[in-house]
């Protein structure tokens, strides 16, 4: 898709640039006194967790942000791979695929040796993430990301929307009632801020509460966590432009480096015009805020015209710059219990996002961090919201997402340095230098990291198994399901098998047949589908509410080796009657074939097969054998709580 040829225009790109106009100023409407759930901050994690909450009807929530609306400018406009694979949980990566700018190549720039004035393309590479998920890796708006956020969730029986120019004055936690679950120990006062609320003062009460307010978060402060790590002493600068140059690869992500005057990153943006310039800046003094520096965009022009000789920048438009400085920094913890606190003490506040890591925006990390932090922890909150698990679940977001965040911190660190051709505050170096082949391994040993696709959470009771991994290799527990094509039995449709974990709060149970004919009634297969089916200990009879269907909870797929089976010959359990009319479901049964061969792709033992338990968040819970009726009932019991 193409836009913004005349001028880079917000908004839905869906319309033509001509017609597109400005969104309407949204409705001021009071705020609720009391909700289960208090989201404060608009950005990627608070959306995500908005949205995911807005899947539940029984859950009330409640988003707002000072901001008097939504964001138009993107800042952090990088989509991994890994991110677009939570939008399809969501439904929505059509949208994000069709208008991302997909990134397919990187080409490093250096001083010429004939010519040290002028600079000269030493490399041009294929991007290090092709391959690694069924999407590309991409540049979008993230205002646009926002917007489809923002309609999903009022497209829910939720119809959740955000509510604007409101400014957190205070946050408190009761500690006397944190442990009470049923309690509502937070109270947020808010100051209005847009000119008919006249700087009314409001009031929520809640029984639990997200901060992913942003790098100054006053929930974060609230709760007294410090951040911990380095200042920031290094400034760069950050613009979309649109321009007409001559330089060869400006439509490709490049690392340029000169002799004289510093570096500059350039990303091409969605549209096929619109170009984003990172831009060195210099040292800047640890106690100054980039923002207090008296610079301009026409002087970041200026510097990036300096760096691109002899190749010229006319620059037409900017539709977008700031300046920023680079500090990494890592929250002490993620939720309001002291640290060292035991995993049963309930946590009642937490802090997502930039709230809890900072760091610089080059490697296109914040976003696609922030987004997956409260994606882990909005399916474990609405299940303790919900009775379905027992509230020591809570304890994992802070394990699991913290270690993320620290790995985060050190590639920043890392890249930051790999980019700076001028030496920071502490590098006693007369000057550093750009060597970009090291920032070639660099990108190909981080490329996972950076896709968001080896993300791997420690070995937990939601991260176990390991002692079966070999059962399928190219599933790793702890990391995403890595989707891969089935073909299904009912229609014949190739069907992407990790687009079926959708954000609804379900676990998955994949289950990948051996080669004895699930038809049998001796085969492993046969005996475990009964087992899920009829047992007690079946954690689907054990914990589906009665009035229930069958896979409200947990959801179970079959893959066969075996191409000629037909419906009427497997277990209703793998196909159930659902719904007021009791419909048969013909979507939970599929076969590998040599054209789309999962068992290969996916390095499954064919001769035993296996059972993947897939998270609510998509990550891959545990790895079983097929007959392993028991490990998997006492995997659902640890955490569980039964129907009543």
């Amino acid at each position: 898709m193409q836009f913004h040829l005349n001028g880079f225009k917000p908004g839905n790109y869906q319309i033509p640039d001509a017609a597109r106009k400005p969104y309407p100023a949204p409705k001021i409407e009071e705020l609720p006194s009391e909700v289960d759930v208090l989201i404060i901050g608009t950005g990627p994690a608070g959306l995500t967790m908005a949205r995911q909450m807005s899947e539940f009807e029984d859950i009330s929530t409640c988003i707002t942000d000072m901001a008097p609306g939504p964001l138009l400018f993107g800042r952090a406009d990088g989509i991994s791979c890994r991110t677009i694979e939570i939008m399809e949980a969501f439904n929505a990566s059509e949208m994000v695929v069709k208008e991302t700018y997909q990134l397919k190549q990187n080409t490093f720039w250096e001083p010429d040796p004939a010519n040290p004035e002028n600079i000269k393309r030493t490399e041009k590479i294929a991007d290090a993430r092709a391959g690694l998920s069924e999407f590309t890796h991409g540049i979008v708006n993230q205002a646009r990301l926002h917007e489809l956020l923002i309609e999903g969730m009022a497209n829910t029986v939720s119809n959740l929307k955000p509510h604007y120019s409101r400014e957190l004055l205070e946050l408190q936690v009761d500690e006397s009632l944190t442990q009470d679950l049923s309690a509502y120990p937070i109270t947020a006062t808010f100051k209005r801020t847009d000119e008919a609320g006249n700087g009314k003062i409001e009031q929520i009460k809640a029984r639990f509460a997200v901060g992913c307010d942003g790098a100054r978060s006053r929930v974060r402060k609230s709760l007294d966590i410090n951040l911990i790590g380095d200042s920031a002493n290094k400034a760069w600068g950050v613009m979309d432009i649109l321009l007409n140059t001559d330089f060869p690869d400006i439509r490709i992500k490049s690392f340029i480096q000169s002799k004289e005057h510093g570096a500059v990153m350039t990303i091409p943006r969605e549209g096929g015009y619109l170009i984003r310039f990172y831009i060195e800046l210099g040292t800047i003094d640890p106690e100054m805020r980039a923002s207090e520096l008296e610079l301009t965009e026409k002087d970041l022009i200026a510097q990036a015209q300096k760096i691109f000789h002899p190749f010229t920048l006319d620059v037409k438009e900017v539709a977008w710059w700031s300046i920023y400085s680079v500090g990494q920094r890592l929250a002490e913890r993620f939720d309001d219990r002291p640290l060292g606190s035991e995993a049963d003490v309930i946590p009642r506040a937490f802090v997502a996002g930039d709230a809890c890591h900072t760091h610089s925006p080059k490697g296109g990390w914040g976003l696609n961090t922030s987004l997956p932090d409260t994606f882990n922890l909005g399916w474990k909150l609405a299940s303790v919201l919900q009775g379905k698990c027992h509230p020591k679940l809570l304890d994992t977001y802070s394990t699991e997402r913290r270690k993320v965040a620290n790995q985060l911190i050190n590639a920043d660190r890392e890249l930051s340095k790999l980019v700076a051709t001028r030496p920071a505050a502490d590098d006693k170096s007369e000057q550093a230098k750009i060597d970009t082949a090291e920032i070639e391994a660099f990108m190909k040993r981080q490329s996972g990291f950076v896709s968001g696709t080896s993300i791997e959470y420690f070995p937990s009771y939601i991260c176990t198994g390991q002692e079966h991994q070999h059962l399928a290799p190219g599933f790793k527990i702890g990391q995403r399901f890595h989707s891969a094509i089935a073909t299904r039995i009912a229609d014949g449709r190739n069907q992407q098998l990790g687009h079926l974990v959708k954000a609804d709060g379900r676990w998955r149970i994949f289950l990948f047949g051996g080669e004895q004919d699930p038809r049998d009634n001796s085969s492993d297969s046969f005996q475990f589908v009964n087992f899920m089916a009829n047992d007690k200990r079946s954690p689907v009879n054990k914990y589906t509410p009665k009035d229930a269907d069958i896979d409200s909870l947990i959801d179970t797929y079959a893959i066969f080796q075996q191409s000629d089976l037909t419906m009427p010959e497997l277990p209703d359990y793998l196909w159930p009657a659902k719904g007021k009319y009791g419909l048969k479901d013909y979507e939970k049964i599929y076969h590998s074939q040599d054209g789309h061969d999962i068992y290969g792709a996916r390095d499954i033992n064919r001769e035993t097969g296996c059972v993947v338990i897939v998270r609510p968040d998509q990550h891959i819970a545990a790895i079983l054998p097929v007959n392993a009726h028991d490990e998997l009932a006492s995997f659902f019991d640890y955490f569980m709580l039964a129907c009543d």
